[in-house]
């Protein structure tokens, strides 16, 4: 549950994002969503003759094969992108090492790329998802819509403790018609959700925000204590005293990461990894601009 205290330090924080953001914006983004995004920002127009020195990967082959000679599809570009979010907020982003926890880190990315559709009058909505589909917000433009989204991160008490990303996927799926940018905003210790993540990347350009904590990495070096799962509420006994046991632990979760990032490379999904100990804005700038270079 989020305090009144932790409330004002993140309206403070997100206020300040008002004045960071646009700049951020107009260093990365304006006027450079089609070099940075796959796919959205253009949709089909018609189909013409092929002629020496178009894009031979364009050519509709099944108009080809009926017509008896090489057609290429044609694409017109619309005038806006719609950019939604898919947010996890269930119990084990309340988890942290630190005085930011996951979830601080989460609303503060979901107000950086909201903040930045806004400054671009693109349209930007969100999912917010634990074991159930706590809210969605259809996209929208303008800055009392966004507002509204970020609002929505900052105040939401989830009604579920667990974490059902399919959930969240397939209802993203059967929801946006339109090709847009799907931005998923988690942990990702959940399971099952890969087939949904694939089909999804298929219609949509989809990105995977990795929250993570220095707790994911390192269990901290203290006698036998009793670990307990915020969303199960199961709990086990851990003796980080064993040199032999925080090994393990660090490469059990080392092992996970690496495998989570391969199978978002099979799915065709682009990836960031935020820590709570960094900083969400110079991530992300990192991430465009790398991303904007290929």
């Amino acid at each position: 549950m989020v305090t009144r205290s932790e409330m004002a330090r993140l309206a403070a924080r997100i206020k300040r994002l008002k004045i960071v953001s646009p700049k951020l914006v107009d260093s990365l983004l304006s006027g450079n969503y089609r070099s940075v995004f796959r796919g959205p920002g253009i949709e089909f127009d018609e189909v013409r003759s092929y002629v020496d020195g178009d894009d031979a990967r364009l050519i509709d082959w099944n108009v080809s094969s009926r017509l008896g000679s090489a057609y290429l599809k044609t694409f017109k570009e619309e005038r806006e992108l719609t950019v939604f979010l898919i947010a996890d907020v269930s119990a084990s982003l309340e988890v942290g090492a630190g005085e930011i926890n996951k979830k601080d880190v989460a609303t503060l990315v979901i107000a950086l790329i909201t903040y930045a559709a806004a400054h671009n009058n693109d349209k930007v909505g969100g999912l917010f998802f634990s074991d159930e589909i706590e809210s969605w917000i259809p996209p929208a433009k303008g800055r009392n819509h966004a507002n509204r989204v970020i609002q929505t991160s900052v105040v939401r008490k989830s009604a579920g403790r667990g974490s059902d990303l399919a959930l969240a996927l397939r209802v993203t799926l059967d929801t946006m018609k339109r090709r847009g940018i799907c931005i998923v905003i988690s942990d990702f210790k959940t399971g099952g959700y890969w087939r949904d993540l694939a089909l999804l990347a298929r219609r949509h350009d989809v990105i995977a925000v990795r929250i993570d904590d220095p707790l994911d990495r390192e269990f901290p070096r203290v006698g036998l204590v009793h670990v307990e799962d915020p969303e199960s509420g199961r709990s086990i006994p851990a003796f980080g005293a064993s040199r032999r046991f925080r090994r393990r632990y660090r490469e059990y979760w080392e092992g996970t990461r690496r495998q989570w990032r391969h199978d978002c490379r099979r799915a065709g999904v682009a990836t960031i990894e935020i820590d709570t100990t960094d900083d969400p804005a110079m991530r992300l700038i990192q991430f465009f601009r790398a991303r904007g270079r290929r």
